[in-house]
């Protein structure tokens, strides 16, 4: 492996796309921290510092986790790109749906340059989405107490001093246009980057917080630790082996999947013949990835969020605790949810009469089912079973973070690794990342990072697009550069 790493060097173009994607990167992090006008930084930074001293089990701090895994903690910050790639992933999903459900758009998919109208469709639905989050989040910032997210913070000062029209309308613009610099960056690195840009966007907003949480567990069981025990110090250690136990688990279930053999007739055309050989169809145990879980989070945080806005009465208050992290009831229906979530997007995603049909145009047939509708109940069969298992294996995911948080008293950024939304993003962005660049060391004759086999996934997924120039490149370094030193040059001469 460690000669697989020392090899992506020495292919240029493998090269070129690793700078331009930690380029990018650099760029996307530098935003996080780029505060909104007329939004005081001070009182942010006077704020972040009593929130961390005061972090414990917070039922609304699973939640803030979640917002945090799509802001990177651009929205704790008040900064440029506040919403993340929330609206964009929100919009995705909503035409997804429909594309599924509407005939229409499921008709327009299949048409020769219908995508490319249906990724238009999904930018223009992400402005609309964005430009009424940023309007809801600048009232928001107005009366930032009322929001679980900046409890507290009333205590500390006035977080906008200047609360006319024109502000309003400054900051929706420019949450808007960090939005879409975003998605555009997106773009880019999905076209002359690694992975999906997207995934990756998200996935480094996950990471980003990772430096944070071993501060917190390190202050935790060793700095916080008066009477010396031996028994935190034992503590700490089982948690990093849990982690390795559960990171090896979740990338072997996401690795998993039933191969169904295909075989496909002979036939002769010419003097040539065709067919006769056994390929293999995979159906992953778990299909529908991270969305049930992102489905499930979203539903349960709204009867919260709802609430707290309504009433702050004892019967609100009462609902709020049993729609919270930490109730019996909150982790029945959160289950029920990612059940019923995992099926639906399976159903809507897999057809298995589609996949009859392609394979009986094909000459393929599945041995001992026949071609044609048994065919397609066999397959819709199996992947009932085979998201059933995933099913499963998503509820523990869910509810492991939030047991370890109630059981050692760690506070939900640390907790988020073990499981959960963020677990799930990184393992799938890094073993995808793993897949391409493996792909790319093939190509040249070199090894990948197994010294037998491939990683496990999907092999299409290679960019097709240009590869950035060297200019390009140095462009984006010098600029990265650039925001490097002023923003150390604003943090030594800042009062």
């Amino acid at each position: 492996m460690i000669s697989a790493f020392a090899n992506t060097w020495k292919v240029p173009e493998l090269r070129d796309r690793i700078l331009f994607t930690l380029g990018i990167i650099i760029i996307i992090r530098f935003g996080v921290h780029l505060t909104l006008p007329g939004v005081d930084a001070t009182v942010i930074q006077d704020w972040l510092k009593l929130r961390l001293a005061a972090e414990g089990p917070n039922p609304a701090a699973a939640v803030g986790a979640m917002l945090t895994v799509f802001s990177g903690g651009g929205l704790e910050k008040c900064g440029l790109f506040a919403l993340g790639i929330m609206p964009y992933i929100s919009a995705s999903i909503m035409i997804q749906l429909m594309t599924a459900v509407v005939p229409t758009l499921s008709k327009l998919s299949r048409e020769d340059g219908g995508r490319q109208k249906i990724t238009q469709y999904t930018r223009i639905l992400t402005i609309i989405i964005a430009i009424v989050q940023g309007f809801l989040l600048t009232q928001t910032l107005k009366n930032p107490g009322e929001i679980f997210i900046f409890e507290g913070i009333e205590k500390v000062g006035i977080l906008v001093p200047d609360q006319s029209n024109y502000w309003v309308f400054m900051t929706v613009m420019t949450i808007v246009a960090g939005t879409v610099f975003l998605m555009w960056l997106g773009d880019q690195l999905t076209e002359r980057g690694l992975g999906n840009g997207i995934s990756l966007i998200i996935a480094v907003n996950i990471i980003s917080a990772f430096p944070g949480a071993l501060v917190q567990t390190w202050n935790r069981y060793i700095v916080d630790d008066k009477n010396e025990q031996w028994s935190n110090a034992l503590i700490l250690v089982g948690l990093v082996a849990f982690l390795l136990f559960v990171i090896a688990a979740v990338v072997a279930i996401t690795q998993a999947q039933r191969r169904i053999a295909v075989h496909y007739a002979k036939r002769v055309v010419g003097r040539k013949q065709f067919g006769g050989q056994t390929q293999y169809l995979p159906l992953k145990v778990n299909y529908a990835g991270v969305m049930p879980i992102i489905f499930a989070s979203a539903v349960l945080a709204l009867p919260a969020l709802a609430l707290n806005m309504i009433s702050k009465s004892g019967w609100s208050r009462t609902l709020q605790e049993a729609a919270s992290p930490g109730s019996p009831y909150y982790y029945i229906i959160a289950g029920t949810m990612i059940f019923f979530f995992s099926y639906f997007w399976v159903a809507t995603m897999f057809n298995p009469n589609q996949v009859s049909e392609d394979l009986k145009r094909s000459g393929g047939y599945i041995p001992g089912v026949r071609p044609g509708k048994p065919t397609g109940d066999f397959l819709s069969f199996t992947m009932s079973r085979l998201t059933f298992a995933g099913s499963i294996f998503l509820t523990i995911v869910f509810i492991l973070p939030m047991t370890l948080s109630l059981s050692l008293q760690l506070p939900a950024l640390v907790t988020q690794f073990f499981g959960g939304t963020s677990l799930l993003i990184m393992v799938g962005v890094l073993l995808d990342m793993m897949r391409q660049v493996e792909t790319h060391l093939l190509q040249r004759h070199y090894d990948g990072f197994l010294r037998k086999g491939k990683i496990k996934g999907r092999y299409d997924r290679m960019q097709t697009g240009r590869t950035a120039s060297g200019s390009a490149v140095i462009y984006i370094w010098i600029f990265a550069a650039v925001m490097i030193v002023v923003g150390v040059a604003a943090m030594y001469m800042r009062p």
